[in-house]
């Protein structure tokens, strides 16, 4: 399928460049945003690619659920792309109810 995306796991440590919160590797899959401040970085054309050359910081600007799972709604800061993200178990859930209230 053409619009399928390919997913490549990547889950590695790493400290956020919005809030400096060192981010450990996940339990359960790959890791791809803060789970203090909610932050990505744009770095992926398709998931763990690693082949974005934006490289701009991911804000978290929403929630909404697909397939009856939650995912963060992201704005890149640099180029305004959306991007969406699963929530995860270990995720500030105080952010997540923030960012829940936010018409996106």
């Amino acid at each position: 399928m053409p619009n399928e995306k390919i997913f490549t796991e990547r889950n590695e440590s790493f400290v956020c460049e919005n809030c400096g919160t060192i981010v450990t590797k996940s339990v359960t899959t790959s890791r791809d945003h803060c789970t203090e401040c909610l932050y990505g970085k744009h770095v992926d054309y398709n998931p763990g690619d690693r082949l974005q050359r934006c490289k701009g910081l991911l804000k978290p600007i929403g929630l909404k659920v697909h397939d009856g799972k939650q995912q963060i709604v992201y704005a890149c800061m640099f180029c305004g792309e959306r991007r969406f993200s699963l929530v995860q178990s270990d995720d500030n859930y105080d952010e997540i109810i923030l960012i829940s209230q936010k018409p996106w």
